[in-house]
């Protein structure tokens, strides 16, 4: 009976332990969302008022009245196309590094060290590049940016994930009459769905969260959204309602994103797909 029960002292401090930090955790998301219902003197309040007396969309309305969130909306088409692009061109790379050997073993090593390289260190030249070319602050040369600096990191990816696939199944396709882009899309492709899919949300994550990149290369048409709340910081005060109206808007996607698709990241992350 007592081991019992130290057993279940010991159970129930690992719970509440677990519970506080959960609690610490997530009492800043909290805090935030309740910021974006607040008005002007709940937020200011003192004592700190823990939610709103009622809750009211202004912020937000104030947000599309202004035209600031149009920014979400350039952050999704970017990070989206960027990532369909990324996708489709790293996973033929990555086939032909598992397959065929291109560039012998050393060039893969050589592409996800591409990755490694800090953005600081590269957006002023690629800025140069651009002005010449006349594609700052336009869709299509933040599209290409970002598929081209998350490229690496999906080849490296779908590198190893295309490996775990058995060899026998392929040559089964190909005696089968199947081409090689059939046996790709029929074989290939259904075996490694998860690591597939949990390769795109990193990546889209990645184009999402960039700011280095959307500062230097956007003006006005094209800003997206973590460059837009850095512009509710101020020297004389900060716009908190806005802030906080405008990371709700930005995080809700993510949300999203990976509600619909965490099946497939749990399992791709847990294949264990990279290798040396």
């Amino acid at each position: 009976m007592n081991r019992r029960r130290r057993r279940a002292v010991r159970l129930g401090l690992r719970f509440g332990a677990a519970l506080l930090l959960l609690l610490v955790f997530l009492f800043p998301i909290y805090w935030l969302f309740m910021i974006a219902f607040k008005t002007p003197e709940e937020i200011f309040s003192s004592p700190p008022a823990w939610y709103p007396a009622a809750i009211q969309f202004e912020n937000f309305r104030v947000l599309f009245k202004d035209g600031d969130a149009k920014t979400v909306f350039n952050s999704l088409f970017i990070a989206g196309s960027s990532t369909v692009l990324a996708m489709f061109l790293g996973t033929i790379a990555a086939y032909s590094l598992a397959r065929f050997r291109t560039g012998g073993e050393n060039l893969a090593v050589w592409i996800i060290s591409q990755r490694m390289i800090p953005p600081i260190a590269i957006v002023f030249p690629l800025f140069l590049l651009y002005v010449f070319l006349g594609w700052v602050d336009t869709y299509h040369g933040l599209i290409l940016l970002y598929t081209a600096f998350n490229l690496p990191y999906v080849i490296w990816m779908m590198r190893g994930y295309i490996e775990d696939v058995p060899l026998e199944l392929e040559e089964s396709a190909l005696v089968d009459g199947c081409t090689r882009w059939e046996t790709l899309l029929r074989v290939v492709f259904p075996m490694v769905r998860n690591g597939l899919f949990a390769t795109a949300v990193f990546t889209f994550v990645f184009a999402w969260n960039d700011f280095i990149f959307a500062l230097v290369m956007t003006r006005s048409e094209v800003t997206t959204y973590p460059v837009q709340v850095t512009h509710y910081f101020g020297a004389q005060s900060n716009f908190w309602a806005k802030i906080a109206a405008m990371s709700m808007l930005g995080a809700a996607p993510i949300f999203v994103v990976v509600a619909f698709l965490q099946r497939y990241l749990v399992r791709g992350i847990s294949l264990g797909a990279v290798k040396g």
